[in-house]
């Protein structure tokens, strides 16, 4: 079965009743998450165990003792090298403690539980489970310190150290007992080949009471046969704990998933931010400057030509102006893209220069006691200028006010213009893209437009580094 599909692995072992059709343990999508939900979880394992009882015909009959007796073995060789190799860093920090080495070997511990996560994710796929491991952080320095820093600070450490400490003990311990059990089973099953070798007539079972040696090995053999089925549930529900186990303290957190995510789409703003400022600077470099010195040779040229009645002074006269519009249109789209004054004096002087430059009367009231990171001031700037270019296009007002103050970390935006109101987001007024644009900043939109008047924009940013 794909991964992603809702439903669970090793259904097609399975013959029989319906409710059996979920033996062994729900499979899990490729994104860690499970197929039916957290709390679909529990109801499947109870029924797996329900229906083995209900079933045991269904159970026996399909593959699915084999996977679970095959995955608790292969677990067994894990647990009892991980218990052997913490009893083993544990002796030698005894040893070395009194040299002071030894207090720091019990850190090393946790890092034992790094492999051991790893193996445990392919040995689930031998019942149907597929699921990730949380990401690492990158390394807090160079080297194996920096390495070593990263990942002892990270929650997952420990969750996987924990698991390796219960897969050597509880489980290497449960795993070695069925192991035990079955090597017994296994016995009693050879038992009439030994008897019929050695005492082919009689065998003592009862002391005085002789029993026909035949006899006696169909009794152990039967006994043998009938243990080795009783072991399929055990098995079953030692497997199911331990999956269950795993996906509890293996699985990455839906807390860890969101600050992930959160980091991702901040490395793709920071991403877009820098094209953009690539983008400017090559134009303002490149195409800008060419336009210049196209118009002022233009201009030479038509003081060349003396006269306006002088052959060609016209079309020249025309070219320069047609140069002179488009050198305004790219300063005009630079600026669109990344304003140079954002970059070289902050949020303030950029705002500013769009109030000199817009029809609105704007008073700007933006105190801010340090520059910003790059990202929040470029947000916050084109966050301004569209609620500026709103409130010129739709409010019919006569003034606006931009205010900008830092309050717990977060830049707070309001842009009040005493126009007609009514502004809806829906009506493609801009307020939608304001608050895509903020998202991906993890930063909020408040819009306040009673009919009448007045209109408020109200923008959020966290600003921490």
């Amino acid at each position: 079965m794909a991964a992603g599909a809702e439903g669970v692995a090793g259904a097609e072992d399975v013959v029989g009743a319906e409710g059996f059709a979920r033996a062994g343990v729900v499979e899990v999508r490729a994104d860690g998450a499970w197929g039916r939900g957290a709390d679909a979880e529990v109801r499947a394992y109870a029924a797996d165990v329900r229906a083995a009882v209900r079933h045991p015909l269904a159970f026996l009959g399909s593959a699915r003792p084999w996977r679970c007796l095959l995955f608790v073995l292969a677990g067994l060789p894990l647990g009892l090298t991980v218990l052997a190799a913490l009893a083993a860093v544990l002796e030698v920090a005894l040893v070395l403690t009194p040299t002071g080495v030894g207090l720091f070997l019990p850190l090393g511990c946790l890092l034992l539980g790094l492999p051991t996560a790893r193996i445990e994710v392919r040995r689930l796929r031998l019942l149907g489970v597929r699921q990730g491991l949380p990401r690492q952080r990158l390394p807090l320095g160079p080297g194996l310190r920096g390495w070593s820093r990263a990942r002892l600070g990270e929650p997952a450490t420990w969750w996987q150290c924990g698991y390796a400490l219960v897969l050597g003990t509880l489980y290497a311990g449960a795993g070695a007992l069925l192991l035990a059990l079955l090597a017994f089973a296994g016995v009693l099953v050879v038992t009439p080949l030994v008897v019929w070798a050695l005492a082919p007539e009689t065998v003592m079972i009862v002391p005085g009471r002789p029993v026909p040696g035949a006899w006696a090995g169909l009794w152990c053999t039967g006994a043998g046969l009938l243990l080795v089925v009783v072991l399929a549930w055990p098995t079953l529900l030692l497997a199911a704990a331990e999956a269950r186990l795993a996906r509890a303290m293996l699985a990455p957190r839906a807390g860890d998933r969101v600050i992930e995510l959160t980091r991702s789409r901040v490395r793709l703003a920071d991403a877009f931010e820098a094209e953009r400022r690539r983008i400017e600077r090559d134009l303002h470099d490149g195409a800008q400057q060419q336009l210049v010195a196209l118009t002022m040779t233009l201009g030479l040229a038509r003081m060349e030509l003396g006269e306006e009645e002088a052959p060609g002074a016209a079309l020249v006269e025309r070219a320069r102006g047609e140069a002179w519009r488009a050198l305004e249109q790219l300063r005009e789209l630079v600026r669109g893209i990344h304003p140079q004054v954002l970059t070289d004096h902050g949020l303030r002087a950029a705002v500013e220069e769009v109030a000199r430059r817009g029809p609105l009367p704007v008073r700007v009231d933006i105190a801010l006691p340090h520059r910003l990171p790059a990202r929040v001031e470029s947000t916050a700037y084109f966050t301004i200028t569209e609620a500026l270019t709103n409130a010129v296009r739709h409010s019919g007002g006569t003034e606006a006010v931009v205010s900008a103050r830092l309050r717990g970390g977060r830049l707070v935006l309001r842009v009040r213009d005493d126009g007609l109101g009514g502004a809806d987001p829906a009506a493609g007024s801009g307020l939608l893209g304001l608050a895509e644009r903020l998202a991906v900043l993890d930063g909020r939109l408040e819009v306040s437009s009673p009919k009448g008047g007045p209109t408020e924009v109200r923008a959020e940013v966290p600003c921490e580094e």
